[in-house]
């Protein structure tokens, strides 16, 4: 009697390789084609501008001297950068965190009142975000005026002492903290509506499941909501960044209201003075340049954080 035969198992069928798709490049490739050359030449003429050196003789039509790293070798030697720069790092990381917070208590209200509050709440932050920055900055000159305005009125009606007359934009820290409540309140709605449209997306389900294992609120928020919604707090963090580190219009409007601009300058309002106020294109040029460095160096962990997480 032969023993029976073994069958061999079927042989797995050998890894087919997955074919790149190119369609998603393709629908890409008019947009990155568009924003490159929008971007081209004005970041190339910045470079070109940056190694060349203007005086008086430009005023009257004479072409700009070459002149090479000059200009960069001026930038790392002058210690009066180095201090707008110190100072514009500063001003930034202080108002985008605070915009952050803000923003985030903003949103876990909407999320926690009915719809009619929610809506008027909602209503109110769009007109504040929508209003011209020029508009807006006209108010809050008036709300701070030394001598007309609502602050020091209030205060001094409250019985505090010494702000009848004060003047806030006199002082680079008192100019600073005006700056920060307007910075801060015109960002405001932007990182509320984008964190409350991510507690949308936070199960309901959870919540309740942790409330039931006998989360308190503090432990659902800090271990549940926050790290559900990270992605999107590192989105807006990296864009208040950039947005508050090339902040101009609000610190130029109330340099202009009476303030010493050698005290209060920022990167901004620096190189719109070296370039329009001193026609020193070249050195203008050049500290664009170094923002854009620096903006890239601040907000590159944020950008390899989101990065890892979308290969996650």
């Amino acid at each position: 009697m032969t023993a029976p035969t073994r069958e061999a198992p079927p042989s797995e069928p050998a890894p087919t390789r997955r074919r790149r798709s190119f369609t998603p490049y393709a629908l890409i490739a008019g947009s990155v084609a568009i924003l490159v050359l929008a971007m081209a030449y004005p970041l190339g003429w910045l470079v070109v501008t940056s190694l060349k050196e203007f005086g008086l003789t430009q005023q009257f039509g004479q072409p700009a001297e070459f002149a090479g790293l000059r200009n960069y070798i001026t930038l790392v030697t002058d210690g009066y950068l180095w201090t707008v720069v110190v100072r514009s790092i500063v001003f930034c990381l202080v108002n985008a965190f605070a915009t952050l917070a803000i923003g985030i208590l903003v949103a876990l209200l909407m999320n926690a009142v009915n719809r009619v509050p929610r809506i008027v709440l909602q209503v109110s932050m769009l007109l504040a975000w929508a209003m011209p920055v020029v508009a807006s900055m006209t108010v809050w000159r008036w709300l701070f005026h030394w001598r007309r305005g609502v602050v020091n009125w209030l205060l001094d009606a409250a019985g505090f002492d010494g702000f009848r007359g004060h003047n806030w934009l006199l002082q680079p820290l008192s100019f600073f903290l005006v700056a920060t409540i307007i910075v801060v309140w015109m960002s405001v709605p932007f990182v509320a509506f984008s964190v409350y449209a991510g507690l949308t997306q936070v199960s309901e389900e959870v919540l309740e499941a942790a409330q039931i294992d006998g989360a308190n609120a503090r432990q659902r928020l800090f271990g549940i909501i926050l790290p559900m919604i990270r992605p999107v707090l590192a989105i807006v963090l990296l864009l208040q960044i950039i947005w508050d580190l090339r902040v101009f219009a609000q610190i130029r409007m109330l340099q202009d209201a009476g303030s010493r601009p050698s005290e209060t300058n920022l990167l901004g309002t620096y190189i719109y003075q070296l370039g329009t106020g001193s026609s020193d294109y070249g050195m203008a040029s050049a500290v664009s340049i170094f923002v854009l460095i620096l903006t890239v160096a601040l907000s590159s962990f944020y950008i390899r954080s989101l990065l890892r997480e979308e290969e996650s």
